[in-house]
């Protein structure tokens, strides 16, 4: 059976071939970073950081800025986006661990009296849906504020949050996986309610202090500042650090390779610590669900089943940056890999590989797309939906003068650009999309491009 456009675009986005091949050297691996440095341009520097228990390796390449001559090292500072969920978690853990919350408690028990929450019936939305992303919460509000598209989140308040949530619907609480930045930001609020003082403090008193993880932050030191990557987009322009107001307990952390991995120490058991038994507990719930190749979602930690081990790994996106951190507990190893260019595929192919030869690295490298110019007047042609399947539709909406397609309701919009009338591509990852018409110019059709096949798709009535 033919996948479906939604899910094709999902494993495009982590670009994981099912091709096996042996665990990695380190000088493989700098091999494989200065290509996606020079080849595929996924970065201008990448660290990759391990720790087994031989002790800390750092594998680097490139440089902190584009034609820069800063090399990047195990000291290099990185937004880390969504890694803050597994420290929200942990916070949750924690206090679990010392009976300020109970992971089946309501959220409402921790909000302001009043604080109006979606319901699916009776089910109230728990601290583990929040946590296990089945609280049936969408990936991001509505109410966003506008302004500028490369900061999205700037702006956006505790009130913001408060007014979406009580204006919305949620359905499969507690059984249905949806990521969710408006869950973990609500998370956020809920714990930093708990302990009666702000989400910054409490991560810092809970997770940051004790694991003794001074480069790692919300805001970053004069020093942190001095050793950061710059961030970039995926046709290497300059992006500015996200604020994420509300929901930075979602995505709002920078961090290195090395305090990472001071982190992973002690998830392996590696560094004894008094967060040992909040680390565990991460584990224990489970729901069906997760990011590809996922096999379950545990409380922020997506776990990867493959029969002789299991991985427990998370990734982050965000402006500019891309993410990732794993580790297998049976063999004793933990991966970090950051990169400084915001794509699809980041350097999560590659943490995952050092974990799991099965799974191999995306080495291919992309045809180079032009961006033209084109009457906006044309974009309106393109809008409405495409039917590639029976509950396979595609949905093209235009916003000023961008053009995004939907692969599926709870999937995030990706924007295309044109390189030509009716040939579009994306950025982020190597998808293109072509809009078919008849002799009169009415646009009849679709064809997604994606690893050299093509798929069509009418557009409806």
């Amino acid at each position: 059976m033919t996948k479906t456009i939604a899910a094709r675009a999902l494993a495009a986005a982590l670009a994981i071939p099912a091709l096996a091949q042996a665990m990695p050297s380190d000088s493989a691996i700098r091999q494989t970073l200065q290509h996606r440095v020079e080849k595929q341009y996924w970065a201008t520097g990448i660290v990759v950081g391990i720790t087994t228990p031989d002790g800390h390796r750092i594998i680097a390449y490139g440089t902190t800025q584009k034609d820069g001559t800063h090399k990047v090292d195990g000291n290099t500072v990185y937004d880390v986006g969504s890694l803050t969920k597994v420290f929200t978690a942990l916070a949750l853990a924690d206090m679990t661990a010392h009976g300020d919350v109970s992971l089946d408690d309501p959220v409402a028990k921790y909000l302001p009296p009043g604080t109006k929450l979606p319901q699916d019936g009776a089910r109230q939305i728990t601290l583990a849906d929040l946590a296990t992303h089945t609280a049936g919460l969408p990936l991001r509000p509505n109410n966003l504020v506008p302004g500028d598209p490369d900061n999205k989140y700037a702006g956006y308040t505790t009130a913001l949050l408060y007014q979406f949530l009580a204006g919305t619907a949620a359905h499969g609480i507690g059984t249905t996986y949806e990521y969710s930045n408006v869950g973990f930001g609500l998370l956020g609020d809920a714990l930093a309610h708990r302990a009666n003082m702000p989400y910054r403090d409490l991560i810092a008193a809970r997770v940051l202090s004790p694991l003794h993880l001074s480069d790692t932050g919300f805001t970053a030191t004069a020093d942190m500042q001095r050793r950061e990557a710059a961030g970039y987009s995926i046709d290497l322009k300059p992006l500015p650090h996200w604020d994420m107001g509300a929901l930075e307990s979602a995505g709002g952390l920078r961090s290195t390779a090395n305090d990472l991995l001071k982190f992973l120490d002690v998830a392996l058991g590696r560094t004894k610590s008094p967060l040992a038994p909040a680390f565990a507990a991460l584990t224990q719930t489970r729901r069906p669900g997760g990011m590809q190749p996922a096999t379950a979602i545990a409380l922020a930690w997506n776990i990867y089943d493959d029969k002789d081990r299991e991985i427990v790994w998370k990734n982050g996106n965000v402006g500019g940056y891309r993410a990732f951190m794993g580790y297998d507990a049976k063999a004793k190893i933990g991966v970090v890999a950051l990169a400084n260019v915001v794509t699809g595929t980041g350097a999560d192919d590659i943490g995952l590989n050092i974990l799991d030869p099965n799974i191999t690295v995306d080495m291919h490298v992309p045809r180079v797309h032009t961006e033209i110019s084109i009457d906006s007047s044309l974009l309106d042609r393109y809008v409405g939906h495409y039917r590639f399947g029976p509950t396979d539709i595609l949905a093209v909406t235009r916003e000023g003068d961008h053009l995004y397609l939907q692969p599926a309701p709870n999937m995030d919009k990706l924007e295309v650009y044109p390189e030509g009338p009716r040939d579009f591509f994306m950025k982020v990852t190597d998808i293109q999309v072509t809009f078919e018409t008849a002799a009169d110019g009415t646009v009849t059709g679709a064809i997604w491009h994606q690893d050299g096949q093509d798929q069509h798709g009418d557009r409806m009535p």
